[in-house]
């Protein structure tokens, strides 16, 4: 089985002023030993060493605006093509594509806009185009988009933000609840593997920007879907406290590649006839 979990560590695992979380965040990461991490918000973090650390492999996008995301793989999945989606994200886009037995899997992580749901409608179309690249095969979005599904009722939980978060997740008249970015990409063919499983934010880390919605999403492709097995927030005491989401992890029927057969030994030469005597 193929373990993918997509998570929001929240700047780095280090607030300004705020504990340092980075050893939580290895211990989660340890403890559910997912084969493909998608990880957003890595201001100030050595991904790379912190990957190592988990026995993961870092691909890390930059940006110039927000937080760069990455994709970490486990060595035992080979990783066929890695390299940034090169558009103007607030935070970045990350692609992966690494090797499996029922043919190659396109990750891609990201973090849409947190503020204007016009920028996260634009988002969600590069998205959409970069994942389009894997045609019907394997593909999988994984992020934290800060929109809300088009299919759950949001009025109550919206009203219970303050003013300054209510404006996030509503149209310009103010009273429309803005699902336009997740309902693009529903539109686009893509399959919600979390759509039953629940909230993933807030946690016990602050958390006053949200009231018990699920803005970490899995969108796969149809062909993909066909491997789905479970889908669920993780809720630990240490998910609690590490971040102000909490993962959200997928398991798929898929299995690495598999190995090459071994070269066959060297045919030994035929002797070589005496010269005449």
């Amino acid at each position: 089985m193929l373990r993918i979990v997509t998570w929001n560590i929240r700047n780095g695992g280090q607030d300004r002023g705020g504990p340092d979380r980075r050893d939580l965040l290895a211990r989660v990461v340890a403890e559910q030993r997912p084969d493909v991490l998608a990880v957003q918000e890595l201001r100030g973090l050595d991904v790379t060493g912190f990957a190592a650390r988990v026995g993961l492999r870092a691909y890390r996008a930059g940006t110039w605006f927000g937080q760069s995301v990455a994709v970490l793989v486990r060595p035992s999945w080979p990783v066929l093509a890695a390299a940034p989606v090169r558009r103007p994200f607030h935070h970045a886009a990350q692609l992966v594509t690494i090797g499996t037995a029922a043919g190659p899997l396109t990750v891609l992580s990201t973090h849409f806009h947190p503020y204007s749901g016009r920028r996260r409608l634009v988002e969600a179309g590069w998205a959409g185009a970069a994942l389009r690249r894997a045609g019907d095969g394997l593909a999988l979005l994984a992020g934290d988009l800060n929109t809300l599904d088009p299919y759950a009722e949001h009025a109550d939980r919206i009203a219970r933000l303050p003013a300054a978060y209510r404006r996030r997740h509503l149209r310009r008249d103010g009273r429309t609840v803005d699902t336009r970015a997740v309902a693009r990409l529903l539109a686009a063919g893509l399959v919600d593997l979390g759509a039953t499983a629940g909230p993933t934010v807030p946690t016990g880390y602050g958390g006053a920007e949200f009231s018990d919605m699920r803005l970490d999403y899995l969108l796969a492709t149809p062909t993909l879907a066909t491997h789905h097995l479970t889908t669920q927030v993780i809720r630990t005491p240490h998910t609690h406290q590490a971040s102000d989401h909490h993962p959200l992890q997928t398991t798929l029927s898929l299995t690495p590649p598999p190995l090459p057969p071994p070269p066959l030994p060297p045919r030994p030469l035929p002797p070589r006839p005496l010269p005449p005597r």
